[in-house]
């Protein structure tokens, strides 16, 4: 059968001379090419052996030159998405919402092999028909809690498929509970047995100690934030695992919890029986599963909410400070606020696409500031300017300490720079007493001393936390660098 190549041959006679025209244009040669092959390969003498073979080569086109245009290489161009219009109240609804740490997204992203597991280990215990204790750990905003609700869903849909019976399921979240003991009543509202004089342990122990007439069903429990069951004697921790290994159980027992050696450290017990439960870890999101779950939340909009670049750079922070998504969801919705926030306050007519890099760049340091930053912009304005001049005469001679007079003195050079309404800086007396107040909150260290001015002064907080709490600041901002 002809192939293109072959055809192809067949372009230039033996008597014909190339051209070698340098100023004939590409695309000319390129369309007077592409006729001559039909003409070559239509007139070929395998035509009439075959056809449609020829057809179907006839048909073909030379794509390959470098002057072709992507249209012609790879099809039609993909549509571009619509501009969202944050102006609208209800798309902005809408990004606030899917954004939101109570929104459960449709996919749990870049979670799939350790839902398998657990599924696979479920699953194990379903076809086997016996009992069985797993526990999940890893830091907080890790997506544990989430992943076992789309697996307990999975579990229940794939039973009902291969002809299981329904099994019973119960999350139960530690931090409701008004006392420890309470999630052994909580389990036992699902087998709906009372025995009177016995507790709720007792009644499930009795329950999956003795043959019943009908088999239980299998009972899926998720219990969150299990560490809240740690108490001095460990007895309930120890005592809810135990119903996994008792001769008729038929619970599937999960466990979720921040710690990771939380079974080695306080069950040491079952290690002993043999019965530890097998640890599952979910590891802190790096930059790209943080970049790629913000946009799986995002993707159902039809449209572009951040700039590149900005998620980008929160995928980053994020990544870098703990992994936590709860974290970087939050700094995306306030990134989106600050957004809102230049659309209302603006006067003029300028169209609002995308968050910038400037709206996540002021979120992120709201998200990350330390909280001493807090305590600073909480002082009286003086208290501030002294903080504020102790930086600046630290950073001008280069040393760590110094004395009160000598604060005193530039401080008072630091207030008249501010020029505000006129006010006079404060008295000498007073000004001790301010130092004083900064030392009582930790901020300072004021040392003792036979004069009020030869008493030494040192920083306790960083500089920076400082430099950093002053940025913008409404009044500080005009006041000149010293150090300069």
């Amino acid at each position: 059968m002809p192939t293109l190549r072959s055809a192809s041959k067949g372009l230039q006679s033996p008597n014909e001379k190339p051209n070698s025209d340098p100023t004939t244009p590409s695309k000319k040669r390129s369309s007077s090419r592409s006729k001559e092959t039909e003409a070559v390969v239509c007139s070929s003498p395998m035509a009439s052996q075959s056809d449609d073979a020829v057809a179907k080569v006839a048909k073909c086109k030379i794509i390959s030159s470098p002057t072709s245009s992507r249209k012609r290489l790879y099809g039609d161009e993909p549509t571009q998405k619509p501009k969202w219009n944050p102006k609208d109240p209800v798309q902005m609804k809408a990004v606030k919402e899917a954004l939101h740490v109570a929104t459960v997204p449709s996919n749990v992203a870049c979670r799939d092999g350790e839902q398998n597991r657990i599924f696979d280990f479920c699953k194990e215990c379903f076809e086997k028909e016996r009992a069985g204790s797993l526990y999940v750990c890893g830091c907080p905003g890790t997506g544990k809690t989430l992943s076992l609700q789309k697996v307990k869903n999975k579990l229940l849909t794939w039973s009902k498929e291969v002809g299981y019976e329904k099994p019973e399921a119960v999350s139960i979240n530690c931090t409701t509970l008004t006392s420890t003991s309470e999630i052994f009543s909580k389990i036992l509202e699902k087998f709906e047995r009372t025995c009177n004089g016995l507790s709720p342990l007792q009644q499930l122990q009795r329950i999956f100690s003795q043959r019943q007439s009908s088999p239980p069903k299998m009972t899926l429990i998720i219990v969150d934030e299990m560490d809240y069951l740690i108490t001095s004697d460990r007895s309930v921790l120890h005592d809810l695992f135990m119903l996994t290994t008792l001769p008729f159980s038929r619970c599937i027992l999960i466990g979720i919890a921040n710690a990771i050696d939380l079974a080695d450290r306080f069950l040491p017990k079952l290690a002993s029986l043999n019965c530890k439960p097998p640890v599952i870890t979910f590891r802190a999101y790096n930059k790209n599963q943080i970049y790629e779950v913000i946009q799986e939340r995002l993707k159902g909009l039809g449209y572009d909410v951040f700039d590149p670049l900005s998620l980008e750079f929160c995928a980053r922070k994020v990544a870098a400070a703990s992994g936590d998504m709860r974290k970087a969801l939050a700094v995306c919705r306030s990134a989106v606020e600050h957004l809102e926030t230049e659309i209302r306050d603006s006067c003029d007519l300028q169209e609002f696409h995308t968050v910038t890099f400037d709206h996540m760049d002021k979120a992120l340091s709201q998200a990350f500031k330390p909280k001493i930053v807090d305590t600073i912009l909480s002082l009286p304005l003086h208290q501030q300017v002294i903080l504020y001049a102790l930086v600046n005469l630290f950073n001008r001679s280069k040393k760590n300490s110094t004395t009160v007079g000598e604060l005193n003195k530039t401080y008072n050079e630091t207030w008249k720079s501010i020029h505000r309404n006129g006010r006079t800086a404060i008295g000498a007396a007073e000004f001790t007493n301010m130092c004083q107040g900064l030392s009582d909150q930790g901020l300072l260290r004021l040392k003792q001393s036979k004069e009020e001015k030869s008493r030494r002064i040192t920083l306790t907080v960083d500089s920076s936390d400082i430099a950093y709490a002053f940025k913008g600041h409404r009044f500080i901002q005009d006041c000149k660098f010293l150090e300069e």
